[in-house]
């Protein structure tokens, strides 16, 4: 247990499972590398119980998937010895539950079905036999606590939470595993003995996000910039190919969904779901694209939203993900390249050209968003207040300026908080002229939504800001990088 950084959620939702009177089915998923069976293993395996996992064979046969199962069962209910390879699934459960009636009565049992889409095969019928056993008899054993999980994570919300068959509303709990915090990363840093502070935890997460897997990569004698450079810019790197094989290991017709992702990232400020339908040729129209849309949500590759204001434009969707934007932004370009001659520290040249602070000032908004509750926190701004982009683009022709807020929050006390994201080394100077900027910003919004709200003009800056007369005439609130670890 002492291994699991942070997860406090997910920990107490686990234990409260284990500890339950009654049989649990719990359904685990998130994206790939994020850590989801590392958190049941340790936590299960610290526990007194027998614990059962069985792991699918990525593009296994059905056959090498009950051989596998067979095995597990072997090791773990009768001490290695070697058992029959059932036929299918219903055989293989039939088994695991004449082994389930064997473990003494004050015993716990975990059934750990680790990525159970890669062992629903072809006419697998695996689904059918879960429904079976769950139904039949595991439910009515309050010693049993199943844990179905998978990276695939829209078919697991299909599958299993959604489920209209025999497995309607049985699953007790569910658990969507999300990428490491700021904090946690800083924790989980801290814990595998790489030493940094806060600026250098940002950089690195802006490259990489809070994926365990790819922060476990990271060499101590290394400093984030030589890091980035060996695992991004080099052939041989971790992560020069993580792009092309996590969209294989989780989507069939893998190309595609590639391919509406390279489209979404394309579009720095968010693209209308309308441009989506017009843009992207490979996936087609309506029901397929949405499904497809809606599964990269769930992998948590993309986010959708609504401007404020803006319900008529309708859903709006942006790259949500650190390591996809920045692969996309740095390394696919270059890939070939790359490719010929990988001994180039090629991070080091894109290091303070025009791009890198346009992309630094893209993925801290990008962060800013995932640490909403945060950055509420830090503002004294309600829980209950929702969070938002907006923006405002004149018809050609006319001398209207164009707007955008890089975030605000329409509270419940009458009152709107509009949010100045920047990314700077050091405290940012707010100047007259970036003073009349703010101020016709404001103007603007005020017009074209016609609010009568009292609004709040506050700057998220890295570094903080500069104090002088500007800043102290239009700026109401102030939070830094520092307050996004708390």
């Amino acid at each position: 247990m002492n291994r699991i950084i942070g997860r406090d959620a997910e920990k107490d939702e686990l234990s409260e499972a284990f500890n339950s009177n009654y049989a649990e089915f719990i359904a685990v998923y998130g994206r790939r590398r994020v850590g989801k069976t590392y958190l049941i293993k340790n936590f299960f395996q610290a526990k007194k119980c027998v614990y059962f996992q069985m792991t699918g064979i990525y593009k296994g046969s059905l056959d090498k998937q009950l051989a596998r199962f067979s095995k597990e069962v072997g090791e773990t209910f009768y001490k290695g010895a070697s058992m029959k390879i059932p036929d299918n699934w219903m055989g293989a459960f039939e088994e695991l539950t004449h082994a389930i009636a064997q473990v003494p009565k004050n015993k716990k049992i975990v059934i750990f079905l680790d990525e159970i889409p890669w062992m629903s095969t072809r006419k697998s019928g695996v689904i059918s036999a879960l429904e079976y056993f769950w139904n039949r008899y595991w439910v009515n054993n309050t010693r049993v606590k199943l844990v179905a999980c998978g990276s695939a994570a829209s078919w697991i919300i299909k599958k299993i939470i959604k489920n209209r068959g025999g497995l309607h509303n049985r699953v007790t709990r569910k658990i969507r595993l999300l990428p490491f915090n700021l904090s946690e990363t800083f924790l989980y840093l801290k814990h595998v003995g790489y030493q940094c502070n806060h600026q250098q935890v940002v950089k690195l997460f802006m490259a990489m996000g809070g994926i365990p897997f790819y922060l476990n990569q990271i060499k101590k004698n290394y400093s984030i910039d030589q890091n980035i450079d060996n695992l991004f810019f080099n052939s041989n790197g971790m992560l020069f190919d993580e792009f092309d094989e996590v969209f294989s290991s989780l989507f069939e017709h893998s190309e595609q969904y590639k391919e509406l992702v390279i489209l979404i990232g394309s579009y720095k400020d968010g693209i209308q779901r309308s441009i989506i339908d017009e843009k992207n040729k490979l996936t087609g129209k309506g029901g397929r694209l949405t499904k497809r849309l809606e599964d990269l949500e769930y992998a948590g590759f993309i986010t959708s939203y609504i401007p404020f204001g803006h319900k008529k434009l309708g859903m709006f969707y942006r790259i949500s993900d650190e390591y996809c934007y920045f692969y996309l932004k740095w390394i696919r370009p270059i890939k070939n390249q790359l490719k010929q001659n990988s001994t180039t520290k090629h991070w080091k040249g894109i290091i303070n050209t025009p791009g890198y602070f346009g992309w630094l000032g893209y993925v801290f908004e990008n962060i800013c968003y995932k640490h909403i509750s945060q950055v509420k926190k830090a503002l004294n701004i309600e829980e209950s207040s929702l969070a938002s982009p907006w923006r405002y683009a004149p018809r050609k022709g006319t001398k209207e300026m164009g707007v955008q807020i890089d975030l605000m929050f329409d509270r419940d006390d009458n009152a709107i908080t509009v949010c100045e994201i920047k990314y700077t080394d050091k405290p940012f100077t707010i100047d007259k002229q970036y003073a009349e900027k703010l101020k016709q910003k404001v103007e603007v919004f005020k017009k074209i939504t016609r609010t009568n709200k009292q609004i709040f003009l506050t700057m998220i800056s890295a570094n903080g800001i500069k104090n002088t007369m500007y800043s102290k005439e239009i700026i109401d609130g102030l939070m830094a990088l520092d307050d996004l670890f708390l």
